[in-house]
């Protein structure tokens, strides 16, 4: 007997993704604390990085 592509589906992809739990969300509307200095200066050295870095096969 054959599969065919009917029999093949996950019954459980079919549906719609449920709601997040209500504690998932933030509470009001709290902006993000800016980064220090330092953190922007470590994160342009890490992009930095990585731009200069070959890239892998895939």
């Amino acid at each position: 007997m054959s599969s065919t592509p009917q029999h093949d589906v996950d019954h459980a992809l079919a549906y719609p993704e449920p709601p997040a739990h209500p504690n998932w969300r933030r509470r009001g509307t709290a902006k993000p604390r800016p980064l220090t200095a330092d953190q922007q200066k470590h994160n342009r050295e890490l992009l930095d990085l990585a731009l200069r870095k070959p890239r892998a096969a895939a």
